[in-house]
């Protein structure tokens, strides 16, 4: 089926015929426009090139590095320069747009660049010498946006652009991401009126069912690309789509319209990337790749975390071993994006199904204790269940309290991220985590947001003088996060789509073989606080990529990154 022929289907499958006409000639209209204004765009490497061993994801906020009398952009591309170029060849920027709450995801206008940290011209910047990532928060919109004020006032263009529903309907079907009210009463011309907030009382969901909601955001993600982005995140895309009496989350229209997205820039711009974000149990997270030719090309590993997390609490790999092992390569194409942190917490619904009750108590317990939070969903039946742990990675897996030696510490801390960086996929790091950064308990107290523990800003001078002393933790992680990054992009092993094969070494290993383009490289992590042997290897002879290799014994924490010259047949 050509491009043409999946956007009419999906339109028709979302309004019906005569309505899905009307939409796709409206569509049309604005694609043959973009087409003929960025010709560039339909030039495309081939999807295996599109991704490679060379890439990885840098996660930041736009404002993450401040300085006196400077946009907060500028300063974030100088300081990006420096010290991200070239090991890492992707931005991740969450939004920059004016904003309401939520640290950027309540946004007003999706079209400007918020003026305090700068202008598109500094986002294209950053664009010169990193790809660039964008949030698209789709889902909802700001209650302070003019989009929403227009429904207020009774704009018919905007009769349909949110849901209105009756508080006395039944949604107790609803899947809830959080334990708020699912609806909100606001004033309008009309009188009050009750609208759909999934996520808070300020982010107001958008009628999808209103096909003049699709195409206005259709043109949102036209003008992101023509500003440089390449891979554009779906933030909370799961809960897009709403019908009264269902769960709300993964509806067949949810899929329709991403599908949509991918046949738009399958069209105009190829080179583009969607991403979902999605944080769910694997199975379901994993739909959004669709056919693997149809859908997202990348979704979230959400797994990874708690379970890197859980092995190295316990020092044993039986649980990250087991599951990495059964993983189905994803489709041609399509690939994982495998992080550990992020501006969000560590969320603990992947881990259904792969955890017991009891191991994820675990993870809450450490959390509490080592100075975190934890943050909790409304469940059908009226209680509550934990969603996600609120802390820094750092403090997650180290105790902030504890008198263990630093050096300790941050061979943890990056033996982690040697597991994260050695699977298959595309590897992101937080920023925080790149700069060692641990919680800042005072930013949840001062704003009362969970997620503020794992959000701090740096001020530019102090960041570059702890990073320029050798004895900093923020200088002792970077420089090793910094090598493995080094290291990882030289070597075709480490490509998105080279086959993995997960070996169970016993308990304290963690150990995956990577092959590509002739070469072999075998990851083995000690995952434990006890020196472990390493088995005798065959097929060699064997170098240790990183130059950590000191015998037949890993040290705690200790990482070796092994390459045989040749793939074996």
């Amino acid at each position: 089926m050509n491009v043409e022929a999946r956007i009419h289907a999906h339109l028709q499958f979302l309004y019906g015929e005569t309505t899905g006409r009307r939409t796709a000639e409206r569509l049309w209209q604005r694609l043959a426009s973009f087409r003929r204004r960025h010709p560039e765009l339909r030039q495309a490497p081939p999807p295996a090139q599109r991704l490679t061993e060379r890439d990885s994801v840098l996660i930041t906020y736009g404002d993450q590095v401040r300085e006196p009398h400077t946009p907060p952009l500028q300063t974030l591309g100088r300081v990006l320069q420096r010290y991200a170029h070239p090991a890492i060849s992707t931005v991740h920027l969450l939004p920059f747009f004016p904003y309401s709450s939520d640290d950027g995801f309540s946004v007003i206008d999706y079209t400007r660049v918020n003026p305090a940290w700068g202008t598109w011209d500094d986002v294209e910047a950053i664009g010169r010498d990193f790809r660039l990532m964008f949030d698209a928060v789709i889902n909802h919109i700001s209650r302070h946006s003019a989009w929403f004020r227009r429904f207020q006032d009774g704009d018919p263009a905007f009769a349909g652009a949110f849901i209105t529903v009756d508080p006395a309907t039944d949604l107790s079907q609803v899947v809830r991401p959080r334990a708020l009210p699912l609806l909100t009463r606001v004033s309008t011309a009309q009188g009050p009126r009750w609208v759909w907030t999934t996520f808070s009382e300020d982010q107001i969901d958008l009628n999808y069912g209103d096909p003049a909601v699709l195409l206005r955001v259709v043109d949102v993600l036209l003008a992101y690309v023509a500003h440089g982005a390449e891979i554009i995140r779906l933030d909370a895309i799961a809960y897009l789509w709403k019908k009264i009496g269902t769960s709300c989350i993964h509806l067949e229209e949810t899929h329709r319209v991403v599908k949509l997205f991918r046949a738009i820039f399958d069209w105009v711009a190829p080179g583009v990337m969607l991403i979902t974000e999605t944080n769910v149990p694997h199975e379901e997270n994993i739909s959004y790749f669709g056919q693997g030719h149809d859908e997202a090309q990348l979704v979230y590993q959400f797994p990874l975390p708690p379970l890197v997390l859980h092995t190295f609490i316990h020092g044993d790999s039986r649980r990250l071993t087991d599951w990495a092992a059964a993983l189905r390569p994803p489709a041609e194409g399509t690939t994982f994006f495998n992080f550990l942190a992020s501006h969000d917490g560590i969320g603990v619904r992947p881990v259904e199904g792969i955890l017991t009750a009891e191991e994820t108590s675990a993870l809450v317990e450490r959390t509490l204790r080592h100075g975190g939070f934890v943050s909790h969903k409304a469940n059908a039946d009226g209680s509550e269940s934990v969603y996600e742990l609120n802390i820094s990675y750092f403090d997650a897996l180290s105790d902030p309290q504890s008198e263990e030696p630093r050096p300790r510490q941050v061979a943890r801390f990056v033996a982690a991220h040697a597991i994260m960086l050695a699977l298959q996929g595309l590897p992101a790091i937080y920023v925080h985590s790149l700069f060692g950064s641990r919680s800042e308990r005072a930013a949840v107290e001062r704003t009362g947001q969970k997620r503020a523990i794992n959000r701090a800003k740096f001020h530019r001078a102090e960041l570059e003088t702890a990073l320029a002393d050798p004895a900093s933790l923020r200088a002792q992680v970077y420089r090793a996060l910094l090598h493995l990054l080094e290291v990882r992009r030289h070597h075709a092993a480490f490509h998105p789509d080279a086959p993995q094969i997960v070996h169970d070494w016993g308990t304290g290993l963690f150990v995956v073989e990577r092959r590509g383009a002739g070469e072999i490289v075998l990851t083995v992590v000690n995952v434990s606080e006890q020196a472990q042997p390493l088995p005798e290897l065959s097929g060699g002879p064997w170098r240790d990529l990183l130059g950590t290799a000191t015998g037949s014994t890993l040290a705690p924490f200790q990482v070796m990154w092994l390459a045989a010259a040749r793939a074996q047949p």
